[in-house]
């Protein structure tokens, strides 16, 4: 597996390697014992799976806060994302930066978002289905989002933005300052 740091470098793409042959393929995503071994040590503990039938569906710029903070290993395995990490620890260097990535069934790479992050991603194909996991359970009194399009993020999602869909959720998502999150 080939693990390249972005930007902000706990925000890591994941690059598994794929085998295939006439019947296919055959991929190993996660390796707890090699990850480790490369300072990836994490307990994933639920696999979620999501499908968006259309192109532009944006979902987040969501998080967990503590004390059931989430890990998230990000995968697309149907369609093609933009995936952005925006870094919310409060006395970070990169506070309120993000990092992005487009993450594809056929690039067949991974983002590991760490806690301390809010995590969103736009379909840029219709029919996409993003699988990840994470290392804490939901945890509806600790969930929390920020506004997708906040100013002072200032995020570049590369497409025309003024027709996405959106859950009510993520319409009145309060702003990074206003955000609380605990981290």
């Amino acid at each position: 597996m080939i693990i390249e740091r972005l930007a902000i470098p706990e925000v890591m793409l994941l690059k598994p390697k794929k085998f295939g042959d006439s019947r296919g393929f055959f991929s190993e995503t996660w390796n707890k014992e090699l990850l480790a071994k490369e300072g990836i040590d994490l307990d994933f503990v639920q696999d979620n799976h999501s499908l968006s039938v259309e192109t532009g569906v944006l979902r987040g710029l969501h998080f967990q806060s503590p004390p059931h903070a989430q890990d998230k290993l990000v995968r697309c395995t149907r369609g093609r994302i933009l995936d952005v990490a925006v870094d919310i620890r409060t006395g970070s260097p990169t506070y309120g930066q993000y990092v992005k990535a487009e993450i594809s069934a056929e690039n067949w790479t991974q983002i590991l978002v760490p806690k301390g992050f809010a995590h969103a991603f736009l379909t840029l194909e219709p029919n996409t289905e993003v699988q990840y996991k994470v290392t804490d359970y939901y945890s509806p009194e600790c969930d929390g989002s920020i506004l997708w399009n906040d100013p002072a993020i200032g995020i570049d999602w590369g497409v025309d933005t003024s027709g996405v869909t959106l859950s009510e959720k993520d319409k009145n998502a309060p702003l990074l300052k206003d955000a609380i999150h605990g981290f």
